[in-house]
């Protein structure tokens, strides 16, 4: 924009003989800079950002903030404030200088602006070694202009661990395997998902989720996996306002799941067995008396032949108690060898748990 004088002025000198050029030099000036002003209040617009800005704990970071069409603001009053604090300001420019003593004592030394980018209309912040208490909504505004525009932080810990799965057990009731994930020092508050080995989401219970004093988050989680195609599992923690992603895997083998499966029915069939053998003893035991008892009833009914016939009745017993008794006690035997070949196997399962427990695959 130009401002033009009119001619007349430059006449004037020349007819009264006095120098007017000294007094109408700042009223141009004055004229110009309100014309400038008005000109701005109209036409130029403060460009943001529209999206938040996600930041790590310990970053420098650019909150953007210019003026379309450029214009020089450095000479303007620039205000940086943050609507959620009762401070005065997160920085403030005024006179083409940093008012130190206006800005809220959190920022100190934190806070400044592009100083050679002020003329083009640059009023751009750098925020410098970024805290978790730096979140929030910042407001750009230009007072002369009545302008401003709003940019939205957000902080996450850059200290988020990478999840630890351990074995927690075995689900009695569907012999799966019970996976516990947990993981340290996230902000924002995550969330944790199971994978199987294709990918796909494995049902599991709401996570644990607890706050320390420093504002992080520690969370976990446990879910029941059965045996499948792939036995690999996978714990994913995720924050997706700040595109953060942890992931351990760990692998479970065939022979894990196989114990599971077969260690439940196999005691079962055990139990069964012996209630038979011990229903089938009783009923021997009932059967010898009764074949008693018919013996002497016919005994009593025949007295010259009862010692005859108690001897033989006797011999017979003794026999047949015998071969029960052997019979007893060879099934008793392999029982017990039974008993010790399952429980042999039960206790390297169990050297085989303990083995896979202490072994965690971390895939970054």
């Amino acid at each position: 924009m130009k401002l033009v004088i009119n001619s007349s002025f430059k006449m004037l000198p020349q007819r009264t003989g006095l120098s007017l050029q000294s007094p109408l030099r700042p009223i141009s000036v004055l004229v110009f800079h309100l014309l400038l002003t008005h000109s701005c209040r109209g036409q130029s617009q403060m460009i943001g950002l529209s999206q938040p800005i996600v930041a790590l704990v310990g970053d420098d970071i650019i909150l953007p903030c210019h003026l379309e069409p450029a214009v020089d603001v450095s000479a303007m009053t620039l205000e940086w404030t943050r609507p959620d604090l009762n401070s005065i300001a997160v920085f403030m420019w005024r006179a083409g200088k940093d008012l130190v003593h206006v800005k809220d004592l959190s920022y100190t030394g934190r806070t400044s602006l592009f100083t050679d980018g002020l003329k083009n209309g640059n009023i751009s912040l750098k925020l410098s070694k970024v805290k978790l208490s730096d979140k929030g909504r910042y407001k750009c505004y230009v007072a002369v202009l009545d302008k401003e525009s709003l940019v939205e932080l957000v902080v996450a810990s850059g200290a988020a661990s990478y999840p630890v799965i351990t074995l927690a057990g075995i689900d009695e009731a569907t012999g799966g395997v019970m996976l516990d994930c947990r993981s340290e020092g996230w902000y924002p508050e995550p969330e944790v998902l199971w994978l199987d080995g294709e990918g796909n989401l494995l049902s599991a219970g709401p996570p644990e989720t607890v706050r320390g004093p420093d504002d992080l988050y520690t969370v976990s989680s446990r879910v029941t996996v059965e045996k499948r195609h792939s036995n690999s599992f996978t714990c994913r923690v995720q924050q997706k306002n700040t595109n953060q992603t942890r992931e351990t895997h760990i692998p479970i083998s065939n022979d894990f799941f196989k114990l599971q499966s077969s260690s439940s029915p196999v005691t079962t069939g055990l139990a069964v067995s012996l209630a038979v053998w011990i229903i089938m003893f009783i009923l021997l035991l009932l059967f010898i008396v009764w074949k008693w008892r018919k013996n002497r009833i016919k005994t009593q009914r025949n007295p010259l032949d009862q010692r005859e016939r108690e001897t033989l009745m006797k011999s017979k017993l003794v026999e047949t108690k015998g071969a029960e008794l052997q019979q007893l006690h060879e099934e008793k035997k392999r029982n017990e060898n039974e008993l010790q070949s399952l429980k042999e196997e039960l206790e390297n399962k169990k050297k085989e748990m303990e083995r896979i427990q202490n072994t965690q695959v971390v895939i970054i």
